[in-house]
C-alpha cells in the first residue's frame, strides 16, 4: 500500500483533555490534563449511543449488579440510560455532581466546559440538568 492509500491514523491521546484520578469529593473524578477552553467539546470520540432500560427490568437484579445502574446511569422517563455494556464506560461516566459546574451536558449528552478549565481541576456537572431523579446522595461542592 502505497503513503497517500494509507488511511491516517490519529494518536489514541488526539484532543485528549482528561483523565481519571481520585477526587476531593469522593470515589473517582474527572481531571483536566491540559487546559480545555470554554466552550470546547470535552470528550472527543466519546459518542457511543447509550441505551435505555426500563427501571423495572432493574429492581430485581442483585443489589451489586443494580447498584451500578444507580450509580452511574441516566434517569429519565422511568428508564435508565447506560453504556452499551458497563465495561465500556468512558471517562464521561465518572464525573462528578455539583451545583457550580464547570462542564454543562448537551441535549444528546455531549459535554462542553462552562469556563476555562485549568491543567489538574475536576471537571464536574450538575446532574439535575440532564437526570430526572432526585440526587440521592450527600453533595460536596
Amino acid at each position: 500500500m502505497t503513503k497517500s492509500n494509507q488511511k491516517r491514523v490519529r494518536s489514541p491521546h488526539f484532543k485528549v483533555f482528561t483523565r481519571l484520578g481520585r477526587s476531593r469529593l469522593g470515589g473517582i473524578g474527572v481531571f483536566a490534563i491540559a487546559k480545555i477552553k470554554k466552550n470546547s467539546s470535552v470528550f472527543y470520540g466519546d459518542d457511543a449511543e447509550m441505551v435505555w432500560i426500563r427501571r423495572s427490568a432493574v429492581a430485581n437484579l442483585p443489589k451489586k449488579i443494580r447498584r451500578l445502574y444507580e450509580d452511574f446511569c441516566v434517569s429519565r422517563n422511568g428508564k435508565y440510560g447506560c453504556p452499551k455494556n458497563f465495561n465500556l464506560m468512558t471517562s464521561a461516566w465518572y464525573l462528578n455532581h455539583s451545583k457550580r459546574p464547570n462542564v454543562r451536558c448537551s441535549r444528546d449528552f455531549k459535554f462542553f466546559a462552562i469556563k476555562d478549565i485549568e491543567s489538574g481541576e475536576e471537571l464536574t456537572v450538575n446532574y439535575e440538568t440532564f437526570n430526572d431523579e432526585p440526587i440521592s446522595f450527600r453533595v460536596r461542592s
